[in-house]
């Protein structure tokens, strides 16, 4: 188990911290790659908006002596309700790359997601220890899929991510403006067909690699066929609408994840803690439903509990973590998570995770109506 961070090995006082250290030592094109949304990036700037609009109402005369951040996420123990998210080519950032994410995560007590596109195998991920949830893109070839996921489940992994919302990656200007491409020493891990992503040209090589692996066919028939070939969670990431949230639990989906993929898709779709509360309630009380999109810190974690989600997934931050520190910066950051819900919860006087679930919010003046959560 990695040691906490030495504050003078990795020096991060925030979540903040940690992008403006990233950004001091990565090249231009990788951070932009890695900051960059999609189109004018109006959803990528709105997720950070819409999160400050949510107020939250705190409640007094409670003893808050001992908060506990802890709670379960798929029916597993966490230390806070918390999962690193699924962002590919780590080794871009950092030569450990996702092994060393990995790494952070299990010693920080949060399941990692390891993406299809990642620059390590699953297999030598998830020797990492800890838990692992392995997410999984619906390529053109069929089998391919169901082959990575019989890989996770012999690799020990505790559920499956589907990601639903890219039948195609966006247009993301900066990647465009770039020529991005990976470079030699960074391959996708997972796959064996990688080499347009390395081929520069005059727009996005990772752009023209998706289109050629990617199935823009997806339907609803790609989650029952998912369902009925794995025994392990199926989480679906990327969900906004409430007829889709609906339609997933019908199929028998685990949890959800409301995700506009971190404003790298559709340019426009709505902030995902403005979409959270009407997925919540579609989803109704079996199923479990997560956030992510734009969350830097303990208090945009409480707003998302606040509103019904069981818990977020952090992809960015992590992520300029491992830039800035390796191992030891990943594990500074979720570090920094865990104090900062705990201070966030004391002060608004929730002394458990399923109180700070009970609290009420206010956004642009009017209430919020959150669904209420039993116990």
């Amino acid at each position: 188990m990695v040691p906490a961070a030495d504050p003078e090995d990795v020096p991060f006082g925030s979540v903040g911290d940690a992008e403006r250290a990233a950004e001091a030592v990565l090249p231009a094109d990788v951070w932009d790659f890695v900051a960059g949304g999609s189109g004018r990036e109006t959803t990528l700037a709105a997720n950070r908006a819409a999160l400050d609009r949510v107020f939250l109402i705190p409640r007094v005369l409670r003893d808050v002596s001992a908060c506990d951040t802890a709670t379960t996420l798929l029916g597993r123990p966490v230390s806070q309700p918390l999962a690193v998210a699924p962002v590919a080519y780590q080794r871009l950032v950092h030569p450990d790359g996702e092994e060393a994410t990995a790494r952070a995560a299990a010693a920080a007590g949060v399941p990692f997601v390891a993406s299809t596109l990642s620059s390590a195998p699953i297999e030598r991920i998830a020797a990492a220890g800890g838990t692992i949830w392995f997410q999984v893109y619906w390529l053109r070839n069929t089998g391919t899929v169901l082959d990575l996921v019989r890989r996770a489940e012999d690799a020990g992994c505790r559920a499956i991510v589907l990601t639903v919302d890219v039948p195609w990656m966006a247009r993301r200007l900066r990647d465009i403006r770039n020529g991005f491409a990976l470079p030699e020493h960074v391959r996708a891990g997972n796959l064996t067909t990688t080499a347009t992503a390395h081929q520069r040209t005059a727009g996005s090589a990772l752009a023209a690699h998706t289109s050629q692996e990617f199935s823009p066919a997806i339907t609803w028939s790609a989650v029952d066929l998912l369902r009925r070939h794995t025994r392990l969670p199926v989480v679906l990431k990327g969900v906004l609408a409430a007829e889709d949230a609906r339609r997933a639990v019908e199929l028998g989906v685990d949890a959800l994840v409301v995700s506009n993929h971190g404003g790298r898709q559709l340019d426009g779709a709505i902030p995902s803690i403005d979409a959270l509360a009407e997925v919540v309630e579609a989803a109704g009380r079996s199923t479990e439903v997560l956030l992510d999109s734009g969350i830097r810190g303990g208090t945009d974690v409480l707003r998302a509990l606040a509103l019904g989600a069981a818990g977020v997934l952090v992809g960015r931050p992590a992520v300029w973590g491992l830039a800035a520190g390796g191992e030891r910066g990943v594990h500074r950051v979720l570090e920094l998570f865990g104090a900062e819900l705990r201070d966030a919860m004391g002060l608004a006087g929730c002394d458990t995770v399923m109180a700070a679930r009970r609290l009420r919010t206010v956004s642009d003046r009017d209430e919020r109506i959150v669904v209420p959560i039993a116990g």
